[in-house]
């Protein structure tokens, strides 16, 4: 199991750095965590390590927002807060974008649990009693 440690926000992006030395050929990552505990903040920096220079912030009212790397990838950060059933993540063809080969960064992956591909690697954010936080994955080591 993978767990990296955020002692502050001083050494996210380095954190951001070794979770994208750990990514491999995954390209699918269900965040999970509560509200509060950190996902947008860490996806950002994760966004930003890999040379995203647009605007990052969490795609809540749009579901999802498009970004590309300093290399040209395509990254796709979902955020499925307001879906309340899963026929709307149809509705905007999810497996377009899960499917597509594209890094793909969810929030709140328990509103399309039963979507997730087979090879999704599922994150945990977990904030400690100190204030700094978690990141957990059984899937990388």
């Amino acid at each position: 199991m993978l767990t990296i440690t955020i002692d502050n926000l001083d050494n996210i992006r380095e954190a951001a750095r070794e979770f994208i030395s750990q990514m491999g050929d995954a390209t699918v990552f269900a965040f999970h965590g509560k509200m509060g505990a950190g996902k947008t903040t860490f996806i950002k920096a994760i966004c930003e390590e890999l040379g995203v220079e647009d605007v990052i912030n969490s795609p809540t009212f749009a579901i999802i927002n498009e970004y590309r790397s300093a290399t040209g990838e395509l990254i796709y950060h979902f955020d499925f807060y307001r879906i309340n059933k899963t026929e709307e993540a149809y509705d905007f063809g999810y497996e377009d974008y899960f499917y597509s080969g594209a890094l793909c960064f969810i929030e709140w992956p328990e509103k399309v649990e039963e979507l997730l591909p087979g090879d999704c690697v599922n994150v945990t954010i977990l904030e400690n009693e100190n204030g700094s936080r978690s990141i957990n994955s059984e899937e990388l080591v």
